[in-house]
């Protein structure tokens, strides 16, 4: 009897969340992730996947042209070759806590409260998975900090007269995405940088950094886009800023959300301690997984052929 009375007492609570979770607000979860995550926004968005994987075709060797010795010369033949670069949707989950009075609260309006950290989280997990590998799924790209790194891609803050020296001048984060045969299309930096940006000028006194002034328009430099990370995504002793060519950077949503509420798990911290036992705290958990796909393209460029990577990173100074 007792173990019928505890089934019981779960069927009451809930056995799933399509009550809760009608399909307009799982579709209006997927749509604000990318406002809340910093990079997606300045990334390439494809159409969303309706399978598991998708091929991509990159442009892996580029055709020439020559001009002919003489009349009688013969014209060369050239070739343009394509490799495959797959998009693999992976899941991407997050689990928010609640306590069943708020529940039970019929004036409460559990979803505004909810679907902000759930978004947050997700954009959070993503950002730090393109650029650090943090929990990283194993199909998508190497993260932007290892790859950057291995193609010395690296400038360290202070290498050069100013900042603005290691940002724009040469041997600076600029010059080494555009010698590598991409342009550069913005900046994704920890916001300690803002601070250390807002000051810079040029030799005549003009300002090199446009804070933004609104809440629409971002700070830009020379033009370009800089998104400031102000979540603790950034990994300070790795890296302190991101320029390259985001459109080089895509990702793809396979549309499908689902969700589950857990009302007798045990919520671990990432060190294995308990966060939350549910049912000892009356609680229950709201699950959410997604899946999406992230891919680097790296297409041939004239200055580099397929040795080019289109990201540098701006690397903190080492202690001494």
């Amino acid at each position: 009897m007792a173990q019928n009375a505890a089934t019981d007492a779960k069927a009451i609570l809930r056995t799933g969340a399509e009550a809760l979770i009608p399909v307009e607000i799982s579709n209006e979860i997927i749509k604000e992730i990318p406002q809340q995550s910093k990079l997606l926004p300045m990334m390439r968005r494809l159409q969303n996947m309706s399978a598991k994987q998708r091929t991509l075709p990159v442009t892996s060797a580029l055709a020439s042209a020559y001009f002919l010795n003489g009349d009688t010369d013969n014209k060369k033949t050239s070739n343009a070759e394509w490799q495959k670069l797959m998009l693999t949707a992976e899941e991407l989950a997050v689990i928010v806590p609640v306590p069943e009075a708020v529940l039970d609260d019929s004036s409460f309006n559990i979803w505004d409260e909810i679907r902000p950290q759930i978004t947050e989280a997700m954009g959070m997990a993503i950002d730090q998975a393109i650029v650090f590998g943090t929990n990283k799924p194993s199909s998508w790209p190497n993260a932007i900090v290892t790859d950057a790194t291995t193609a010395q891609n690296v400038v360290e803050i202070g290498t050069n007269e100013d900042l603005a020296g290691d940002i724009i001048g040469e041997n600076g984060l600029m010059d080494k995405v555009e010698s590598d045969g991409y342009y550069v299309t913005g900046f994704y930096a920890d916001a300690t940088m803002d601070a250390k940006l807002r000051n810079l000028r040029t030799t005549t006194n003009e300002l090199l950094y446009l804070p933004a002034l609104t809440a629409n328009a971002p700070s830009t430099m020379l033009g370009r886009p800089i998104v400031y990370d102000n979540l603790g995504n950034f990994d300070t002793d790795e890296a302190l800023m991101v320029a390259g060519d985001f459109s080089k950077l895509v990702y793809a949503i396979r549309q499908d959300i689902t969700t589950k509420i857990l009302d007798q798990a045990i919520i671990q911290n990432t060190d294995g301690s308990i966060a939350y036992n549910l049912a000892q705290q009356d609680m229950v958990a709201l699950r959410v997984v997604m899946r999406i796909g992230v891919q680097i393209a790296k297409p041939a460029t004239r200055r580099a052929g397929t040795n080019g990577y289109p990201f540098a990173i701006l690397t903190p100074k080492e202690s001494t």
